[in-house]
């Protein structure tokens, strides 16, 4: 591969903006950042930014779909298709999430998604599975299928922990019975548990962290909190998933920043709580993504759950709820940064470093630093994507 030279515009480091740095790319790899011209390097190939800024790669923890495919279409030309769409975006490492389905369904993703992770998708690099569906509240299951949400049942699990070489995150709702022994079996095969889609109380989710969950997914979205619970408990009033989430320090979360799921004042509160180091930013994408309005499949075609696109962004087909993503990675960037004036620093954290963390892949993605991939993203003045490499070869 040709080595590359990046000069001539901004630099965003994970901890400060470098003006007029310079990157040097060897390979798949970032070889050195220096605030100076090199006087040594040699290279094969010098890039002008022309004043744009280059970033590390996004990594998407929750995505489903893009461009009419859902990974729960289960075969390779689905999952290289999204692959490729969110790179348009600026996501160069992704997570594939599964939905509630047929046992069978769920089989056929993870065996997909075990192949496609060592291979070259032309687009966003497969990191692992995010094992999402079927272990959720009924009631909180939002979008999804109701008829195939279930607890989970180690004769069930244990065929899915067979993969558990392609599972990077598993989602459980911590009020199911079964939960426990669910999240002790996937801690044991080194998987990284998340708490979801769950009317649990502050004291189940307390629980749950002793056990080892240490995430929870789209805050304030298909979660129980002090508000819902008190519809069906009598005093004293308790605490749910919102609650926990913004009290334990153990816990990550996410959000899904498209200005259609939560309004300022929440990605605020979540950021001035959390901070950049344990929040990230996740599409929750749909087959919709770079797609016109319309109805469309959530989840597998066969079984899955019919749902809107409109007004950017997923839709019951009532119009009564949300229903997931239809933006990209770039978009939640741009729209967080605008909204709220956080600095430009901590949001880039919070699609790229953090994930990374979150996903346990820091040592090697999340930040522009000698010795990690190249994933990188030209940024124009107003973010939007101009170029996209994964490990240092260019996709987009």
């Amino acid at each position: 591969m040709t080595p590359l030279l990046f000069h001539g515009g901004t630099i965003i480091l994970d901890d400060r903006l470098l003006e007029n740095g310079h990157v040097e790319v060897e390979g798949p790899i970032i070889r050195a950042v220096h605030p100076y011209p090199p006087s040594t390097s040699v290279v094969d190939e010098s890039i002008d930014l022309q004043g744009d800024y280059l970033a590390p790669g996004f990594i998407d923890l929750h995505v489903h779909g893009g461009a009419g495919a859902d990974f729960m279409d289960g075969d390779a030309d689905s999952f290289r298709t999204i692959c490729r769409a969110h790179a348009r975006h600026g996501t160069t490492s992704l997570l594939p999430t599964t939905t509630v389905a047929r046992h069978d369904q769920h089989l056929t993703f993870l065996a997909t998604c075990r192949r496609l992770k060592r291979e070259d998708t032309g687009g966003a690099r497969i990191l692992g599975a995010h094992f999402y569906g079927p272990y959720f509240g009924l009631e909180a299951r939002g979008c999804h299928p109701a008829a195939p949400v279930r607890p989970p049942l180690r004769e069930e699990y244990e065929q899915y922990l067979a993969y558990a070489d392609c599972i990077s995150t598993a989602t459980v709702a911590p009020e199911l019975p079964g939960a426990e022994e669910f999240v002790r079996a996937c801690r044991a095969k080194g998987i990284r548990c998340n708490a979801g889609h769950s009317h649990a109380t502050f004291d189940q989710m307390e629980a749950a962290v002793a056990w080892g969950v240490r995430h929870v997914d789209h805050l304030f979205c298909a979660m129980s909190d002090r508000a819902r619970l008190r519809q069906t408990q009598a005093y004293p009033m308790r605490g749910g998933v919102m609650e926990a989430t913004l009290f334990f320090d153990e816990l990550t979360t996410e959000m899904i920043a498209d200005g259609k799921h939560l309004q300022r004042e929440l990605l605020l509160l979540a950021y001035k709580v959390k901070g950049p180091g344990r929040l990230a930013l996740v599409t929750d994408c749909n087959r919709a993504l770079d797609m016109p309005d319309g109805d469309y499949w959530f989840g597998p075609r066969d079984g899955g759950e019919r749902i809107t696109r409109r007004d950017g962004v997923g839709l019951m087909p009532d119009g009564s709820a949300l229903a997931s993503g239809v933006m990209g990675m770039d978009h939640g960037v741009r729209t967080f940064h605008c909204l709220t004036g956080v600095p430009l620093i901590d949001v880039v954290r919070m699609a790229s470093l953090t994930p990374a963390r979150i996903a346990g892949w820091e040592n090697e993605i999340g930040s522009i630093t000698p010795g990690k991939r190249a994933d990188l993203l030209v940024l124009d003045q107003d973010l939007q994507v101009k170029q996209v490499y994964v490990d240092g070869r260019r996709v987009v």
